[in-house]
């Protein structure tokens, strides 16, 4: 395979991944805040899954096709380790630390039965930190950026996936301010009635 065709697999791939990774999040998101929806929430949890599959086998490409094209010369050490590439370091480190991010997310997600669930949670939490840092990634390497349609897509996915965010971030405030009411009333239930009569 010849440089050009590298470098437009490597653009391809680096846009479909953007796409699966933000489809990702943004289910990921919804299927956490419990949103309600026709779909039931183990087919939303298996979507998820599959995306986010999808979304490896097309970074794994992507990976290899930068790392492969001579023109760039990236690295191999510039996969897992910042700022260490030779061509454009600032905005290869931030691809570099997403992809340490997902990889980290994958693998806690591959020994869940293993680890705590709390573990697994703030383990998985990584993975809202790996979406902004790939976007930030794509917008600084991505040569397509200039293109309008490219900078609609990526406006159009930020859209979805921060709408989803605060959506979630209402729900759980709105969830919290309702805690006490509903704590509070099974105890004034359980007081015991006192009569107001004299026993004869």
């Amino acid at each position: 395979m010849s440089s050009i065709d590298l470098w437009y697999t490597t653009r391809a791939t680096g846009v479909v991944t953007l796409l699966l990774l933000s489809a990702t999040t943004f289910l990921g998101v919804l299927t956490a805040g419990r949103a309600r929806s026709a779909a039931p929430a183990f087919a939303r949890v298996d979507l998820h899954r599959r995306l986010s599959a999808l979304a490896v086998v097309f970074l794994a490409i992507h990976v290899l096709t930068s790392v492969l094209d001579s023109y760039v010369h990236v690295g191999w050490l510039s996969v897992v380790v910042p700022f260490t590439s030779g061509y454009r370091p600032g905005w290869v480190a931030l691809g570099t630390v997403s992809l340490d991010l997902f990889l980290a997310v994958g693998i806690s997600s591959l020994l869940r039965q293993r680890i705590s669930a709390r573990t697994w949670r703030l383990v998985h939490w990584l993975a809202y930190l790996s979406w902004p840092v790939a976007v930030m990634h794509s917008i600084g390497m991505g040569t397509d950026m200039k293109l309008s349609w490219m900078l609609a897509l990526v406006a159009a996915t930020s859209a979805l996936v921060v709408g989803a965010a605060l959506w979630r971030l209402d729900d759980s405030v709105r969830h919290r301010s309702r805690l006490p009411e509903t704590a509070i009333a099974p105890r004034r239930s359980l007081r015991p009635t006192v009569s107001s009569g004299r026993s004869s």
